[in-house]
């Protein structure tokens, strides 16, 4: 993935968080914005390494050491999987289109994983 469609997939995806979860702001404030866009590179580099890899086990135990650290810091596992969602329709665009299906993918068994989870 470009370092531009990167950069702009996280910048639309926690515009869009903030957008639709405006306590997430009253909670966190700036410092929270700044870990959500992190956290958003981050799972872009657990997307990509995992891609490498082809071993997307290596996604699943991310996205279980994940919901631990997140659910610790009082943010719902619904959250994860609306901001999983969220990624997952906004790689629609990316130009290596092998890349594109393989990270939704792991994110589409992400988020499978998470909802029986959260049950």
């Amino acid at each position: 993935m470009k370092a531009s469609e990167r950069e702009h997939i996280v910048d639309q995806i926690v515009n869009e968080i903030y957008e639709a979860y405006p306590f997430l702001w009253e909670r966190f404030g700036e410092n929270g914005r700044k870990r959500t866009k992190e956290d958003n590179y981050h799972h872009l580099d657990h997307l990509s390494t995992t891609y490498e890899m082809g071993e997307e086990q290596f996604f699943m135990d991310y996205t279980k050491w994940l919901q631990t650290v997140l659910t610790s810091r009082d943010v719902g596992t619904e959250l994860i999987i609306d901001n999983y969602e969220r990624l997952y329709r906004h790689l629609e665009g990316l130009e290596d289109h092998d890349e594109q299906k393989a990270y939704q993918s792991y994110l589409k068994n992400g988020i499978e994983f998470l909802r029986a989870t959260n049950e």
